[in-house]
């Protein structure tokens, strides 16, 4: 498994922040890697809620549905899947002094033959953590300063 994780602190409170990124649909706005993410289901936020995404992989798009597996305060976990790969995401939301610290991990299992080339794709992924984390940091404290 390749785990890709990281931490950014935001002046957001946390009520906020993670109304906005419980909302999985909204990660097309802050994550380059990800420049497709619908809402299949209806209604609030729930455990069961499903997305389709199309995240980029080596200048492709690959589409990988998304379900939300856990969901409590400030925590959110969903698993992705598509026929190369798993995907495990979280987003956890902590107060940190007057705002916020959201730590997104996300686990990936590659699926089928690929999977002896685990190792060497290990880099790809890690090179998509500095690009999330920074449009993550810059939104969410574009949210703070517009409310």
């Amino acid at each position: 498994m390749i785990t890709v994780a990281g931490t950014v602190t935001t002046p957001l409170p946390p009520e906020k922040a993670f109304a906005f990124l419980s909302e999985f649909e909204n990660t097309s706005s802050w994550d380059p890697g990800t420049p497709v993410t619908e809402k299949l289901s209806t209604g609030p936020v729930q455990v069961g809620h499903r997305y389709h995404a199309e995240a980029e992989f080596r200048n492709k798009r690959q589409p990988i549905e998304y379900e939300v597996t856990e969901l409590t305060d400030g925590h959110i976990r969903l698993r992705g899947e598509n026929k190369r790969v798993i995907s495990y995401d979280s987003i956890d939301v902590v107060p940190s002094g007057t705002g916020s610290e959201v730590t997104y991990t996300a686990e990936f299992s590659i699926k089928g033959a690929a999977k002896i080339i685990q190792p060497v794709l290990k880099p790809f992924f890690m090179s998509l953590r500095d690009p999330a984390l920074e449009g993550l940091k810059k939104k969410l404290d574009s949210l703070h300063t517009s409310s």
